[in-house]
């Protein structure tokens, strides 16, 4: 193979990877670039994309959802056979083996970070389950996330507090790449805050128990510096006060919202501050009912 087309084959590889494993939608998938490679090579290149997504390390470890996997595996199957004869035992073996496993009510994500590290998610199989959304990662939690580890800065060695943190993506990417002195969790429902334990700890982050707000500023802690002090608490964002958010002397407070089609929502204003004088990024998504 030239290395040019080593280059590509590597970058498609790495796309199928990233996109696999943090379970993105399939028409998201560089299908036409597999389509175009396929013609021109054997099936060495369909069994190293089963190696880096299905038989992923991550994956076997933390398995994401069933009916997940299976469309994938259908669609991989029908590029295979569009472009080649003769079957590839390995890929209708593997579908074989999860046609016969149950969806189970959880399952995982993983997030491929910069730096070699990822962050790996359980959620709920359900969009909408126990009355909330919170158990799930949506896009907006994703973008603004990517932007964090785009702008390091703006977290390092600072007190961030986190309104809204679902299951956990934006605030676990900012721990692990960004450095921040201290972390604060926060939602709103029972379960997700769970949840969010559970992902904080599977992500191998120390959590103290929780609270309303630090018990000492977190300057003074005794962690490692390298471990920012985690903490998880309900807020409910909808109603919650200044005095309860300046309890917690945030230099930074995030949230990561979905907007539905048809709601009026007023746009965030970029500059509002916190009663330290920090900033308040804030990232929306649209979901269409």
């Amino acid at each position: 193979m030239a290395p040019e087309e080593s280059v590509e084959a590597s970058r498609l590889l790495q796309s199928f990877e990233r996109r696999f494993l943090a379970a993105r939608a399939l028409r998201s998938f560089p299908w036409q670039s597999l389509e175009e490679k396929l013609r021109d090579s054997g099936s060495e290149l369909l069994l190293d994309i089963l190696q880096k997504t299905v038989k992923h390390p991550l994956c076997v470890k933390h398995p994401p959802s069933v009916k997940y996997v299976r469309c994938f595996l259908s669609e991989l199957i029908r590029k295979h056979e569009a472009a080649h004869e003769e079957p590839l035992d390995e890929l209708y073996e593997a579908l074989a083996e999860i046609l016969t496993a149950e969806e189970p009510t959880q399952c995982h994500r993983s997030y491929l970070l910069p730096s070699g590290d990822s962050v790996t998610l359980s959620e709920s199989s359900a969009i909408i389950s126990h009355g909330t959304t919170g158990l799930v990662t949506w896009n907006a939690a994703l973008y603004l996330a990517e932007w964090a580890i785009e702008n390091p800065a703006a977290f390092t060695h600072r007190t961030v507090l986190e309104l809204g943190s679902g299951a956990g993506l934006t605030g676990l990417a900012i721990c692990k790449m960004c450095h921040p002195r201290a972390y604060v969790f926060s939602d709103c429902h029972s379960l997700v805050l769970e949840q969010l334990r559970g992902n904080i700890l599977l992500n191998g982050l120390l959590l103290e128990s929780d609270a309303t707000a630090p018990a000492q500023h977190p300057g003074h802690n005794t962690h490692n510096a390298e471990s920012p002090r985690v903490t998880v608490a309900q807020l409910d964002w909808d109603i919650v006060t200044a005095p309860q958010l300046a309890a917690f002397q945030p230099d930074v407070v995030i949230a990561a919202a979905l907007r539905s089609i048809g709601t009026q929502w007023p746009e965030p204003e970029p500059k509002q501050h916190t009663p330290r004088g920090g900033t308040i990024p804030v990232s929306l998504a649209v979901r269409q009912e």
